[in-house]
């Protein structure tokens, strides 16, 4: 197992560097410039729609639950355990390179957003979205779509219920002494109950519950910075160096850094993806800006958010001894539950453990729905069912997977589906530049 993980690990690396780097970086500094900056200049307006947006058109889900059911797939347990291996194996200049990497990539998630709401179909309450309707009708490429419906399906069943589970299972061991086996079972029970209902059942649980973990992981993380927040002005410091750095020092240098920050922060924000293009084109909403505006918002809090208080909790708390060996460092949920302890001694690992699973399910059920989009598009509307109950069985696999192959082989899948959706994206900006730099509240006619 650890060698096919180095196997995987490898070719991902290959793929993520400097290929991944020169084109995630250069999308986002592109499509920067052609919206505007959109992600700036519309900020106030994407702070708003945040708060209000109603229902102008026909679709599955109202904007919110929409938004909601964007964030909660995004808000994963890459957030927690993808963010702490990353800056254990990378380094605090990691920090730095989510940063710089969501920036620029809001851009990217505005378009996916709006592409995925002027290529949809719906037909009622029925919608189908996705990349491979703005490959298929806007890019005018059945191949493009094609080949994204078959990446992107195949990573949303062998990466998803696999990595979000592992994290759970691995946090609920530690912390709780739940053996890994029960967690993915009582995670499979629970998954099925609300992805057997399809995207209205998903929507409902993901507007309560994508607030409540934000919440609650945001209160339980500022504890940790405010009790070592003695060395906030040390940390930020090691962050911007290590971010630089030229020579590897415990391990890590420059390369390293960008290699993890991109791939933690891509893995963390979605944004190149194209699931954003899914969840937003399901908005009972005709207007496009409107869900791109929500999309700024979620990868803003996601990339700025989440993952920056991740990283800030294990850098502060000093639980990472950088003298060992990479591979003896503790690591993913176990680092972050350790901040978490040596803040609030007794209970902290609890929070975190609750947080991971609140993490976890709500990427379960929202990343259902994609797989779901993605195969059906490739194997026809009879696929749906069927892959709803293998999705689910799988779960349990994925509690007892090692931790390394589980993250290669997610890496790995990420880099693969990102390439057809960027070409999408760069065919199609004039479209999203147009939308972006109109606020005449443009609107596209029912399908």
């Amino acid at each position: 197992m650890t060698q096919l993980a180095d196997v995987i690990q490898a070719t991902a690396d290959w793929l993520f560097i400097p290929f991944l780097v020169i084109i995630l970086f250069g999308t986002g500094l592109f499509m920067t410039g052609r919206l505007g900056a959109v992600q700036v200049r519309r900020f106030g307006e994407a702070l708003r729609s945040f708060f209000g947006g109603h229902a102008t058109g026909s679709g599955a889900l109202t904007p919110f639950q929409s938004f909601m059911t964007a964030l909660g797939a995004t808000i994963g347990t890459g957030n927690i355990a993808g963010v702490a291996a990353g800056i254990v194996s990378g380094g605090p200049g990691v920090l730095f390179w989510i940063w710089c990497y969501g920036f620029f990539a809001t851009s990217i998630k505005f378009s996916e957003a709006v592409l995925g709401m002027t290529f949809r179909e719906t037909q009622g309450d029925q919608v189908r979205s996705g990349p491979m309707y703005y490959l298929r009708d806007g890019v005018k490429s059945p191949l493009l779509a094609m080949s994204y419906a078959v990446v992107a399906g195949i990573a949303a069943l062998t990466t998803t219920p696999f990595t979000q589970t592992n994290s759970i299972a691995l946090v609920f061991d530690t912390q709780v002494g739940v053996p890994r086996w029960i967690s993915g079972i009582v995670i499979a029970l629970l998954t099925w109950l609300v992805i057997i209902g399809g995207i209205k059942s998903i929507g409902r649980v993901a507007e309560k519950l994508a607030p409540l973990k934000v919440i609650l992981y945001l209160l339980g993380s500022l504890v940790v910075i405010v009790t070592f927040a003695a060395a906030i002005p040390e940390v930020l410091a090691m962050v911007f160096r290590y971010a630089f750095t030229t020579h590897a020092v415990f391990g890590f240098g420059i390369f390293t850094a960008v290699r993890y920050g991109l791939a933690r922060g891509l893995y963390a924000n979605e944004a190149g993806y194209g699931t954003a293009a899914v969840a937003y084109g399901t908005a009972q909403s005709n207007r496009p800006s409107q869900q791109g505006l929500n999309a700024v918002m979620e990868t803003f809090i996601v990339s700025f958010g989440t993952c920056t208080l991740t990283a800030l909790t294990v850098l502060l708390s000093g639980v990472i001894d950088w003298t060992l060996p990479v591979s003896e460092r503790v690591t993913s949920t176990a680092a972050v539950g350790l901040a978490f302890d040596a803040a609030m001694p007794g209970f902290g690992g609890y929070i975190v453990a609750f947080c991971v699973f609140l993490f976890g399910y709500g990427t379960l059920i929202g990343w259902a729905f994609y797989g779901e989009q993605f195969l059906e598009y490739w194997l026809g509307p009879r696929v749906v069912m069927p892959y709803r109950w293998i999705y689910c069985l799988l779960i349990p696999l994925g509690a007892i997977t090692r931790v390394e192959l589980v993250w290669a082989w997610g890496d790995l899948m990420n880099a693969l589906q990102i390439f057809p959706n960027l070409i999408g994206v760069l065919a199609l900006s004039g479209i999203a530049a147009k939308i972006a730099h109109d606020r005449s509240r443009p609107r596209i006619p029912p399908s």
